[in-house]
């Protein structure tokens, strides 16, 4: 019995080894929501299935494999989200990638802007792509090869438009 005992005993820096936050370099969570304050004021809500969180050396990257979908308020109004099937998210540069089925929406412009690809800067408040966008608003439909905008894209440049269509209102028939 006494041998037994002392057979499982681990030494406490075999212990410490294990359990040490520099060996664990990933995380991995499910139906997460992470919401960012500012003086106690709701600013972000970002919610996923799926988050990995990789740690290396000098970033933290946050992996979305099954989709994401972010909003940002202003004075608790929501002014911008935007969503897609996949995404990554650099801590340290302050980037995010998202694809496949991207789709950002203005709610105080009400457009919605539509691609398959595209970079969000959040150090410097802007988004764009190199990917065909489609934006649909109120009054018309706007197709072009790429785009350039504030993160709400109510300032932006469209590159090499293709079609812009106006949309008649219904009720005017």
């Amino acid at each position: 019995m006494a041998m037994m005992l002392f057979s499982c005993e681990n030494s406490m820096d075999k212990v410490k080894m294990f359990i040490d936050n520099d060996t664990i370099k990933g995380l991995m969570a499910y139906d997460v929501v992470i919401e960012r304050s500012d003086s106690g004021m709701l600013v972000a809500k970002l919610s996923a299935p799926v988050m990995v969180r990789i740690d290396s050396d000098d970033t933290t990257l946050l992996e979305f494999p099954k989709g994401f979908h972010a909003v940002v308020f202003d004075d608790t109004v929501m002014t911008m989200s935007i969503k897609g099937d996949y995404g990554i998210s650099d801590d340290k540069d302050q980037m995010v990638f998202a694809k496949r089925n991207v789709i950002v929406e203005n709610t105080e412009t009400h457009e919605t802007l539509e691609t398959e690809s595209l970079f969000w800067d959040k150090r410097k408040k802007r988004i764009y792509t190199s990917a065909f966008v489609t934006i649909k608003g109120p009054d018309r439909v706007i197709y072009g090869d790429s785009l350039d905008a504030d993160e709400n894209f109510s300032k932006r440049i469209i590159h090499g438009v293709r079609a812009t269509i106006d949309v008649e209102d219904q009720e005017e028939q």
